[in-house]
């Protein structure tokens, strides 16, 4: 768990996970999702360490899981393939529930954070798929 391969692709994966989300959510989409937001409970300012703390925890789950998914098949694609998977899980899952059991967004915004969702946890999967590939033990010569 505490691998070499893991924790860098923790690191890796963490820091595209921060700067992306913020470019992302932050910048890129925050108008379309204020026009699509039915009740706001976002924090102003939001709690940044707090959501580096997440990220990070997040991303160690992923690289871990994802170490043993991928059975020594490491690389951008079977990285972004496990990403999107988890992508669908938290796209159309868990944002599909939120939108049958709360009143924050309408069907748009959730059908959109649904893609994005999945492109996301894709590219970070990729990034993943990446450290561990450049980090496998080398297969001794024969």
């Amino acid at each position: 768990m505490f691998t070499k391969q893991n924790l860098l692709a923790t690191l890796a994966g963490f820091v595209v996970m921060f700067l992306l989300g913020y470019a992302i959510w932050g910048y890129a989409t925050a108008d379309f999702f204020e026009s699509h937001t039915l009740n706001s409970f976002m924090k102003d300012p939001p709690d940044m360490l707090i959501i580096a703390i997440s990220n990070i925890l997040a991303v160690f789950a992923l690289s871990t899981i994802y170490g043993k998914w991928a059975q020594g098949n490491y690389g951008a694609g079977s990285g972004f393939n496990f990403g999107f998977w988890i992508g669908i899980f938290i796209g159309l899952g868990i944002n599909l529930l939120t939108y049958g059991t709360t009143e924050m967004m309408d069907l748009t915004g959730h059908i959109v954070e649904a893609i994005i969702d999945i492109v996301f946890y894709g590219i970070v999967g990729a990034v993943i798929g990446i450290v561990y590939n450049s980090t496998a033990p080398k297969a001794a010569a024969s």
